[in-house]
Parts: C-alpha cells; structure tokens; sequence
C-alpha cells in the first residue's frame, strides 16, 4: 500500500502537505517534531493537511519535500500529553439536536460522552481552541446550518469527528453540548492553553461529580500599574496599538505570528533612534495622533508620511522630518496629521517604551485579543531608557506609498488550493482590478471585484493552515488579503498567496485604492507516492 502525499505551494516560503487522513498526518508530524529539519520556523497542523513553514536562507523546498519523504509514515505514532479531567455542566443548546441526529437518547449522549477519552489533534481557529479526536466513532454530527453570532467562553462542542472548548467567546458552527467553568485559555500561566497536541482529555457531568480535577494552576499575575510620568496621549481619533515583530513560532497553542504590518517601516523607525530592530513602537493608523513630552526626548516616524507638528511649551510650531530622528523637549507637543499616502504610521522612542510583553511579545492582535490595551487618550506612555546605538544622520530616501484611488500590482505565488477554482475564476483573479472596501482591518483586506472568482469545487474545505499574504476566497467569491492580526487556520480555498517582497506594501494599501494581481510562478503542486 502507497501513502500518496501532495506538496501544494502556499507562497515562496511555506507549502501545505496534504496527506490522506488525520492519523498519517499526525504521524507526519511527529516524525518533523522529532527531528527538526534545519530552517523550518513554524508547523501548523490540521485535519488532512501539515503547513510547513521555513526560512528560504537557510533551507529550500525541495529539499524539505526529500525530508518529509524519508519519514516512516508506516507505523502510525502513539501521543503522549497529559490527562485531563474537565467537568461539564449538560445544558447545551443543541444537546437535543444532537441526540436525535445520533438516534440516541439524551442521557446516552452525555453517558457516551463522559466515558469516551478524547485526544488532542491540533490546535487552531482561536488562541487554545484544542481540535480533539473521540475513540468512540460514533461520535460524528455535522455543523449547524447556521453559525451562531455568539458561543460562550467554556462551551462544550462537537462537530464531525472532532470535539473542542471555545476558549473565549467568539461565532461558531459547532453544536452545543454544554459549557464548563474552567479556562481553557489564560496568559497568567507558564502555558496560556491548557490542552496542547497529544493532551488526552476525560469529561465529566457535573451534575454527578462536581470537582473538577486538573493540574494546579499559578496565581494570577497582578496587572502592572498604568505609569503616572511619561508621554501623555493628548489625541487618538482611532486606538493606536504597540507592535513588534510578533510571536513566531507558537502555533501549537493557537497563536499566529501577528506583530506589525509593514515590517521593513517598524525596523527603521527603531534604527532611525538607534534601537534594536525588535524593540516596540506604535502603530498608527491614518494619523490623528498626539503627545506630550514631560521631559527631552528622542522620536522618529516612519511608514505613512503622516505630517509631523511640534508645538513648543513657547507657543511656535515647527515640523519634523518623516523618516529622520528629531527632538521634543519637555512641555513639547508632537501630532501626526492625516498621510496623505499609506495607511500605517510607525512611532519609534529612542531606548523603547515601557510595555509588559504577553508571550513573548509586545504586539497586540486583535483578532486573538492578545497582547497589550491599545493607546487612547489620557494615556501616559513610559520611556524604558533602554540602551541606544549610533543614528544614521543622513536623509532617507523616502519610499512612495499607495493613495486612495491608485491601483496597484501586487506579486502573488499562486496555491496552495488554485485546483479548487475554474481557468476563468483564475484568470479573473489576474485580470480584473479589485476595490480595497471598507470592511478591512489587520486581520485582513476585503476586497470588491466587478466578477466573483468561480469555483469548480463547491465542497467544504477542512480547516487547514493560512499564512500571511493569503488570498481566501469565501462562498460568494470576493476575496480576502489576509494581513498579520490573520487567524491561524481557515476554511476557505486560498487561490494565491502574495510574495513576501510586497507583504509591506499590501498592508499600507489605503481604502478605495484597487489592486491587480500578477502570478510570478504557476502553480505547480507535487505528488509524491512513497511504498509502505
């Protein structure tokens, strides 16, 4: 017998392998986590499908599909995690539902349910959302036709083959078989998820035992103080937000990347001061910024050319340079104005900002809800008078950003499910021009075309793993540009991914602008058929 495996390319750096089913899948994985191939930076398992994601210095895809060839997928691997004993109050909206689509009664749903062991598959669709997989088989109900606006933190759901726990309180298709007090995501702990790949989990009814029984957890940590000496936020027309360069490598909780959306602008502000790269700046979107210095400091802003006002404790004003360090002195105030191209500005501190990093991280996502508050007004923003480097002294040569109205091109790598779309719905994707909506955030572009994409497979697609660039394509064929805030796992087929050289520039592509897309490779996905 042959395992047939598919290599789908999902942009210059990352591919999907498809394989034949959620256990050699599973076995693929662990043979990768086993031994980690030089230069992979991230894997991101799901129902049929492994995304492996790499660095193109350090390792190539060629050689990454040989390595994943020579892993023994004969001998299915046995998971190993810890034991969870999570009570369950039986209440759920759909519990009924889902006795009479079973043929069974109510009490035999949670008799089942509670004596059945469920394993945890892989994480995915919001930040400690566990996939886990039932050794009773008989366990599997469709979603619901119509997904609910709302499901409660704690509820307890089932949907195919596959049991979960909604960590937080978000929408959802999964049929409702109750809820449970216990959290199953909290960033006070040394694991902010509580179930991780090969976790087994036992339910319990907690109408007839009512401990719940789990690891101890740690104290919640006390929340830092806001600082009463700083930068004082004067004006926020719209919340600003601290990003670095994001959580990479933590998707076995739940947790995409995230961090800044246009990376090259955040790195050069802080070189611009003199920071490290990584250092913490602000965000700003479309201008409409101030603050006030409560002593001398240094600043640069780079990104959209938003123009740069200093009031002085004197009464004059003056402007500062974009892209260039300048100096504030105490009792000055700076405001950023509207850009009049780009969206997203980059406020750098000379020695960083004072901000507790969540993960790892300063960057705030706000499709996960992880990371710091965004920044209002009456804000005070705490210098961290962090160690500081030489400053380049001499004018940058600023880079020209889209205005609302320009179309622009944008590179994409088409895959890894292009097989899923007619020749006409590809060659719409690259002929017509696509409207930047409204509708459109750091989790991803909206985008408006006068055709929708047509399909040739109509079919629900299995969640898998999405990266960032990806071009989804919902039921209605208007598509999707995922940005950073993106979640880790989708259910739509990605037509596209763009290159990573124009990943910056897509995230600075203001409302009303066009785009049109230009494939640089065909897609070319690879069978591989290994004897076992």
């Amino acid at each position: 017998m042959a395992e047939r495996l598919r290599f789908l390319p999902a942009g210059r750096d990352a591919f999907l392998v498809e394989l034949d089913d959620l256990a050699t899948m599973l076995t693929l994985l662990d043979g990768l986590l086993a031994a980690w191939p030089a230069g992979v930076t991230d894997l991101v398992p799901a129902a049929r499908t492994l995304l492996v994601r790499f660095d193109p210095l350090l390792t190539g895809y060629e050689h990454l599909v040989a390595v994943i060839c020579g892993i023994d997928l004969s001998v299915r691997s046995a998971r190993q995690g810890e034991i969870y004993q999570i009570a369950v109050i039986y209440d759920g909206e759909d519990l009924g539902d889902v006795a009479h689509i079973l043929g069974w009664t109510v009490d035999e749903v949670i008799r089942r349910h509670t004596e059945a062991t469920y394993t945890v598959a892989f994480t995915g669709f919001t930040p400690g959302f566990a996939y886990m997989t039932c050794d009773d088989p008989a366990f599997n109900v469709p979603r619901r036709k119509s997904p609910r606006v709302r499901i409660p933190a704690g509820s307890v759901a089932l949907a195919g083959h596959f049991g979960g726990i909604y960590p937080s309180e978000s929408p959802g298709g999964w049929q409702l078989l109750g809820r449970t007090p216990l959290e199953m995501w909290d960033t006070s702990r040394p694991r902010a998820a509580l179930l991780a790949p090969g976790d087994r989990v036992r339910f319990r009814d907690m109408a007839k035992e009512p401990v719940v029984s789990v690891s101890a957890r740690p104290e919640k940590t006390t929340t830092a103080e806001s600082p009463t000496a700083g930068l004082l936020v004067t004006r926020a027309d719209r919340p600003a937000l601290y990003q670095d360069l994001g959580r990479p490598g933590r998707s076995d909780q739940g947790i995409s990347e995230s961090g800044t959306i246009d990376r090259a602008s955040l790195i050069e502000a802080n070189l611009c001061v003199g920071n490290p790269r990584e250092v913490a700046a602000i965000e700003i979107t479309f201008g409409g910024f101030a603050l006030k210095a409560d002593r001398p400091v240094t600043l640069a802003v780079t990104g959209a050319p938003a123009p740069l006002a200093i009031r002085t404790a004197d009464g004059p004003t003056f402007w500062a340079p974009v892209g260039r360090p300048f100096a504030l002195d105490a009792g000055d105030e700076l405001t950023l104005g509207f850009p009049p191209e780009g969206i997203r500005s980059y406020l750098a501190l000379r020695g960083g900002f004072v901000v507790v990093p969540v993960l790892g991280s300063a960057a705030t996502d706000t499709l996960a809800k992880i990371g710091p508050a965004p920044i209002m007004v009456g804000d005070t923003l705490a210098p961290a008078n962090g160690p500081g480097a030489a400053v380049d002294p001499f004018e940058p040569s600023l880079k020209k950003m889209p205005r609302a109205g320009d179309t622009v091109t944008l590179d994409v790598v088409l895959g890894p499910r292009t097989d899923w779309f007619t020749e006409k719905g590809v060659a719409t994707l690259l002929a017509q021009v696509w409207r930047v909506t409204a509708e459109s955030s750091r989790v991803g572009m909206r985008l408006a075309g006068a055709e929708p994409l047509e399909r040739r497979d109509a079919s629900e697609l299995p969640s898998e793993g999405t990266v960032l660039g990806a071009i989804q394509v919902p039921h209605n064929g208007q598509p999707v540009l995922f940005l950073a805030d993106h979640p880790l796992t989708g259910g739509y087929p990605v037509i596209a991914v763009v290159a990573r050289h124009h990943l910056d520039l897509a995230g600075q592509i203001p409302i009303g602008a066009t785009i049109r897309f230009n494939a640089i490779a065909a897609f070319d996905p690879l069978v591989r058929e290994l004897e076992r």
